[in-house]
């Protein structure tokens, strides 16, 4: 009687335990939520990476015009559209795009 009692409780307990697990597995923070977090922070890594070539792209650009005036003033001509007096500037194109 005491061992077909154990063998139901034991069973009682393993299915508890089976179906506690398929519940949590299967939830809202399963196994899906964790892949989906895994597809997250892969991203995030490239977009980083992404990031970190452009930050070190921007610091030469920045040590370039840091040493030379000629390229600081190219820079500035160039952003702010500026031009000697003594200079011609000729405007080609359609007018209205840029």
């Amino acid at each position: 009687m005491r061992t077909a009692f154990r063998r139901w409780a034991f069973g009682v307990i393993f299915l508890g335990v089976v179906v506690y697990a398929a519940v949590t597995l299967t939830g809202p923070h399963g196994v899906h939520a964790w892949m989906e977090k895994e597809r997250l922070i892969q991203e995030t890594q490239k977009q980083n990476a992404i990031d970190a070539q452009r930050i070190e792209r921007i610091k030469e650009h920045i040590k370039r015009l840091d040493g030379n005036p000629d390229e600081q003033e190219r820079e500035i001509r160039e952003r702010l559209k500026l031009v000697h007096p003594d200079e011609k500037v000729f405007i080609t194109g359609e007018p209205g795009k840029q």
